[in-house]
C-alpha cells in the first residue's frame, strides 16, 4: 500500500496531469487571440462584414477558452506549496521574479484589455478597439515567455548562486534568467505551435460549415487563412525546434541521447524513424534510419559527435555522485517522434487541402468531397497532441532532476504530505477537471456550430451593444 501511495509518485502524477490539462487551453488562447486580431484587422482595412463576423465568432471561442485557462492555471500554481514545498523553498527566490511579472504585469494587462475589447464594441474608436485585441495577443505571448523563462531555469539553471547555509538557490541576475538560451529557443517554438493549433481549429470550424454548405462566403476566407497559417506556423516550429535542439544538447546532452536511445558516443549519428529493441532497451533489434540526421540536429554538421547515454552516465556519476541519471528511454524516444509526426501530419493535411481548394482545382466527387471536409475536422487536435507529447518529452527527459544539476525530483516533494492525501486531491482534481472539460468542449462546440452572428451588410460595427456583446460579457 505504501508503494502504491508513494508521495513522490502521487505528486508527480498530479502535477503532470494538471499541467497537461492546463496546457490544453494555453495554445488555443494564444493562437486564437492572433486569429481574432488578424480577422479584425482585415475588417478594419477592408470594411467587409465577412471579417467582422469571423472576428466575432473566433473571438467568442477565444474568450471561452481564456476563462477555462485562468481557472486551471490558478490551481496549477497552488501545487508548488501543496506537494512541492521543498522545491518551492529551494527555487522560490529565483522563480518569484518571472512569475510575479507574469501574474502582475502580463496577465492583468491581458485581462484589462480583454475587458476593453469586449465592452468597447461601438464605444471606443475603431482603431483603438483593434489595438486592444493586438495588446491581448502580445500580453498573452509575454505571459507565456515569463512562464517559459521559469521553466528554462529548471532545464538550464542560470543567473543564481547557491546559498549553502540556507540550502537554496538565490537570484543574482534576473536578466540572465530572462535571457536563458533555453527560454529564447523554446519561446518561438511554443508560440508557433500555438498558432498551428488555433489555425487547425479555425480550419475545422470552417470545414464543418462548408461541408453543410452554410455560411459559404464567410467560411471560405476562414478556411484559407487557417490552412496557410497552419503551414507557415509549422515551418516556424521546425526552424525554432532546430535552435531548441542545439540549446538542449548544450544544456542537457542526456536528453538528446535519450531521445534517440543512443547508448554509445557516435560520430555521423543517424536518426531512427522507427526502432525495435530488446526489452531492457539496451540494444537495437531493428530500425529505420536517416543517415547523419542526429548529428545534424545536435551539432549542425553531418559528421558531428553525439554523446551517448553510457558515457554521460559515467560523467554524471563522477560529477554528482552515485545514482541513475538516465530518463525513461522509451518515453523520451517515442514522445520525441510523436511530437514531430503529429505536427508534420497536421501541416501535410493543410497542404493537401490547399491544393484541393485552389480556384482551378477540379471538382471532387461527392464522397471525396465529404472525406476532405471530415479530414479537416478530425485532424484539428493534432497540433495540440504534438504540443502535449512535446512537453512530456521536455519534462521526462530532464529526470531525475527537477532543477538540472542542482536538485533531484525525489528531494523536492513536500515531506509532511502523505501519499494518500495527494491521491485524494488527485481524484478530486480529475473529477472536477473532467466536468470542466465537458463544459469547455460543449461551449466551444456550440459556438462553432452556431457559426458567425447575423450582421447586416451596412453595419459598420459601431452601433453600440448587441446580443453578441452580451454573449461576450457573459463569458468574461
Amino acid at each position: 500500500m505504501e508503494q502504491i501511495f508513494d508521495p513522490l509518485t502521487m505528486a508527480r502524477w498530479q502535477f503532470g496531469l494538471t499541467t497537461l490539462y492546463h496546457f490544453l487551453f494555453v495554445p488555443l488562447t494564444i493562437g486564437m487571440a492572433l486569429m481574432a486580431a488578424i480577422m479584425q484587422t482585415a475588417w478594419v482595412r477592408t470594411n467587409k462584414v465577412t471579417y467582422l463576423k469571423l472576428t466575432r465568432l473566433f473571438g467568442k471561442i477565444f474568450l471561452i477558452n481564456f476563462a477555462m485557462g485562468v481557472v486551471t492555471g490558478i490551481v496549477q500554481e497552488f501545487q508548488f506549496g501543496m506537494n512541492w514545498s521543498e522545491y518551492s523553498r529551494f527555487v522560490g527566490d529565483v522563480f518569484g521574479a518571472p512569475l510575479a511579472i507574469e501574474g502582475l504585469a502580463a496577465f492583468f494587462f491581458e485581462a484589462t484589455f480583454i475587458g476593453l475589447w469586449i465592452f468597447g464594441w461601438g464605444r471606443i474608436p475603431r482603431l483603438a478597439h483593434l489595438a486592444c485585441i493586438w495588446v491581448v495577443f502580445i500580453a498573452s505571448t509575454l505571459s507565456a515567455y515569463f512562464i517559459l523563462a521559469a521553466n528554462a531555469f529548471m532545464q538550464n539553471p542560470v543567473g543564481y548562486t547557491m546559498n549553502a547555509e540556507r540550502g537554496r538557490a538565490e537570484l543574482t541576475s534576473l536578466w540572465e534568467v530572462l535571457t536563458n538560451p533555453v527560454a529564447l529557443a523554446a519561446f518561438p517554438h511554443t508560440i508557433f505551435a500555438a498558432i498551428m493549433f488555433a489555425a487547425a481549429v479555425m480550419v475545422a470550424v470552417a470545414a464543418w460549415h462548408l461541408r453543410r454548405r452554410q455560411h459559404v462566403e464567410t467560411m471560405r476566407p476562414a478556411l484559407k487563412t487557417g490552412l496557410w497559417a497552419n503551414v507557415a506556423a509549422f515551418a516556424g516550429v521546425g526552424l525554432s525546434g532546430d535552435q531548441l535542439s542545439l540549446a538542449m544538447v548544450d544544456a542537457q546532452p542526456m536528453k538528446m541521447a535519450a531521445a534517440e536511445g543512443l547508448y554509445e558516443t557516435t560520430k555521423n549519428a543517424s536518426f531512427s524513424i522507427f526502432t525495435l529493441g530488446t526489452p531492457d532497451g539496451a540494444s537495437e533489434l531493428f530500425s529505420i534510419r536517416i543517415p547523419h540526421l542526429l548529428s545534424l540536429l545536435s551539432t549542425h554538421t553531418l559528421g558531428g559527435e553525439v554523446e551517448g547515454i553510457n558515457d554521460l552516465q559515467d560523467q554524471y556519476v563522477a560529477q554528482f555522485g552515485p545514482g541513475e541519471y538516465t530518463p525513461i528511454i522509451w518515453i523520451t524516444y517515442w514522445a520525441f517522434r510523436w511530437m514531430i509526426g503529429l505536427g508534420a501530419c497536421s501541416a501535410l493535411v493543410s497542404l493537401i487541402a490547399l491544393w484541393f481548394t485552389r480556384k482551378k482545382a477540379r471538382p471532387l466527387g461527392a464522397r471525396a468531397e465529404d472525406l476532405k471536409w471530415r479530414a479537416l475536422i478530425w485532424t484539428a487536435p493534432l497540433p495540440l497532441l504534438a504540443s502535449l507529447v512535446g512537453w512530456v518529452f521536455t519534462e521526462m527527459g530532464r529526470q531525475p532532476w527537477i532543477v538540472f544539476g542542482e536538485m533531484k525530483t525525489a528531494a523536492a516533494v513536500s515531506p509532511t504530505v502523505a501519499g494518500w492525501q495527494v491521491a485524494i486531491s488527485l481524484a478530486a482534481f480529475t473529477l472536477i477537471y473532467g466536468v470542466l472539460a465537458v463544459v469547455e468542449f460543449r461551449l466551444i462546440l456550440k459556438a462553432a456550430q452556431e457559426g458567425p452572428p447575423e450582421i447586416a451588410e451596412d453595419d459598420d460595427g459601431e452601433g453600440g451593444s448587441s446580443a453578441d456583446d452580451a454573449d461576450f460579457a457573459m463569458v468574461y
